[in-house]
């Protein structure tokens, strides 16, 4: 249940930076593709900062699952 709720969080911040980046490009095309590379750096940031705390949820599930299971 952890890693679905991470990766639920690491989905609504690719979701934002989707957003901001369409509506900035959408605002100033003289900059269209400067504003799009700096997105997808963003959303690469975005995923490899939330691996750490999907790896964690990934643990404490597998923990949780292994103790279940000796019952």
């Amino acid at each position: 249940m952890r890693v679905l709720i991470e990766i639920l969080y690491i989905l609504a911040g690719l979701g934002a930076a989707m957003l901001l980046g369409w509506l900035s490009a959408w605002s100033y095309p003289r900059a269209h593709h400067d504003i799009w590379l700096v997105t997808g750096v963003s959303m690469v940031i975005v995923v490899a900062l939330g691996m750490g705390s999907l790896m964690r949820a990934f643990r404490a599930d597998r923990a949780t699952l292994s103790n279940e299971g000796g019952r």
